[in-house]
């Protein structure tokens, strides 16, 4: 993770002096341009965008080294997506006003962490699948982007059963696997259909995960794209059944676990915890907590709660 703080400082300096979106970059500032015209790219046929708009128009990323933010979404698909507003608390009015503003305090939980530590890749998992850890993600990265200037990439990194996607009706391939194969780069397989809000769908099914994962193109992933987002969240798989979120906390700054209400065990919590020991466990998520059972029936039924680890 050295690279990636390394590169911060760049980055910012970088995004300060980068050209306005859609400002297209010439040969001397070291991009070549692709000679494929004619030929319908990768993005152009997964998203289904215009030719004069596909990458053979557009000039190359560079094959090392951090990005630049313009540059990717110059090269980026940008696929109409249709939230889906039963997975969404911001498109929803009423009760689901109250969910989201459990996630404002969540964001705003984070950031005092944030103030304290380093803290810009986070992990979001759960002790055992359907206890809503897509739905933190998803919703947490949404209220950060509701910030002016925020900017984030949500990673669907549990290639097990990727369901990132479905919040968003976003496509789901290329993503991840394609990128892990050495099959695609970052701009194709990293997809933005909302303002300073990016997604790295799971990408084709693979009988290997574990093995891609450790592959070391995870690591490259992250020491490119981390200078340019103010946070990445990996959406990951449950760390009790199989070991890859164990290793993907490996790789990120901190972990946040979601339990949900009355139906996780409390003893299948403190293994997750246990499992997760030493990678930097910064809170829990109650998920799906009744009205009733909050403080003044104030908070949503489905609210959401950061609390301290170590209580959990």
């Amino acid at each position: 993770m050295s690279r990636i703080h390394d590169a911060l400082k760049k980055a910012e300096q970088e995004r300060v002096s980068a050209p306005a979106p859609g400002t297209s970059v010439s040969p001397d500032d070291g991009f070549a341009s692709e000679s494929t015209a004619g030929e319908r790219s990768p993005v152009a046929m997964a998203t289904g965008m215009d030719d004069s708009l596909s990458a053979a128009s557009m000039p190359l990323l560079p094959s090392e080294g951090y990005l630049r933010f313009d540059d990717l979404m110059g090269r980026c698909a940008h696929p109409r997506w249709q939230l889906d507003p039963a997975g969404n608390v911001f498109s929803n009015g009423g009760a689901a006003s109250r969910g989201a503003e459990q996630f404002r305090t969540l964001r705003s939980r984070l950031y005092q962490l944030r103030s304290a530590q380093s803290l810009r890749t986070l992990l979001v998992t759960s002790a055992v699948p359907a206890e809503g850890k897509t739905f933190v993600s998803s919703n947490l990265a949404q209220a950060i982007v509701r910030q002016p200037d925020r900017r984030v990439l949500l990673i669907d990194a549990d290639l097990r059963c990727p369901r990132l996607h479905l919040p968003f009706g976003a496509p789901t391939s290329p993503g991840l696997t394609d990128y892990l194969r050495g099959e695609a780069d970052e701009a194709a397989v990293i997809q933005s259909g909302q303002d300073n809000l990016c997604l790295i769908a799971g990408g084709n099914q693979v009988s290997d995960p574990s093995e891609l994962l450790a592959n070391g193109r995870f690591t490259t992933l992250l020491n490119r794209v981390t200078p340019i987002f103010d946070w990445i969240i990996l959406d990951s798989a449950p760390c009790l059944p199989v070991a890859d979120s164990t290793l993907l906390a490996e790789y990120c700054d901190a972990t946040l676990l979601v339990v949900r209400a009355n139906v996780t065990p409390a003893d299948v919590a403190q293994r997750a915890i246990q499992e997760l020991q030493n990678r930097n466990i910064v809170g829990v998520v109650m998920n799906a907590v009744e009205e009733a059972q909050m403080y003044g029936g104030y908070y949503y039924s489905a609210g959401k709660y950061l609390a301290d680890a170590t209580k959990a």
